[in-house]
C-alpha cells in the first residue's frame, strides 16, 4: 500500500503532529472564551482570539455522527474504507476514519475509542474503533 501524502508541518500544527508520535490528540483550547476546536488554527473560531490558546489532551472518546464507505481505493487506502464524522467527547467533530470492523458494521450516534495508524516518518493519524467492552 502507497503512502498517505501529508501536509507539511507548520508552526500552528507542529505542537499536534508531535504529539502524534506519542499517541496523544490534542485540541486547542481558548483561554478567553474556553472553547475546543480541532483542526489547529491561528486563532479561535469562536470568538477570535489569537494570544489565548493553548493545548489539551483528547479523552479519545467519540460518537459516530456520520460516515461513508468508499469503495475506491486512493494511496494509502485501500478499498473498502470508512471515513466518518466523529464528536469528540469534547465537542470537537474530526474527519477520520473507522477500523476495527467490516465498512457495513457502523452505525451513525455508535460510540468509538481513539486508535492510531502509524506512519513512515513516525507522526501517526487519529482513526476510530469500537469502544472496549
Amino acid at each position: 500500500m502507497s503512502e498517505i501524502e501529508l501536509p507539511p508541518i507548520d508552526e500552528i500544527t507542529a505542537p499536534w503532529w508531535e504529539a502524534t508520535r506519542e499517541h496523544q490528540m490534542l485540541l486547542q483550547h481558548c483561554g478567553r472564551c474556553d472553547a475546543v476546536q480541532h483542526y489547529p488554527r491561528a486563532l479561535c473560531t469562536l470568538c477570535g482570539a489569537t494570544d489565548q490558546l493553548d493545548w489539551v489532551v483528547a479523552s479519545g472518546a467519540g460518537v459516530v455522527d456520520s460516515f461513508t464507505v468508499v469503495h475506491r481505493a486512493l494511496p494509502g487506502f485501500e478499498a473498502p474504507y470508512v471515513v466518518a464524522r466523529v464528536r469528540l467527547a469534547e465537542g470537537p467533530i474530526v474527519l477520520t476514519n473507522l477500523v476495527g470492523r467490516a465498512p457495513d458494521a457502523w452505525r451513525c450516534d455508535e460510540a468509538v475509542q481513539l486508535s492510531w495508524r502509524d506512519l513512515s516518518d513516525g507522526r501517526a493519524l487519529p482513526v476510530f474503533g469500537p469502544t472496549e467492552s
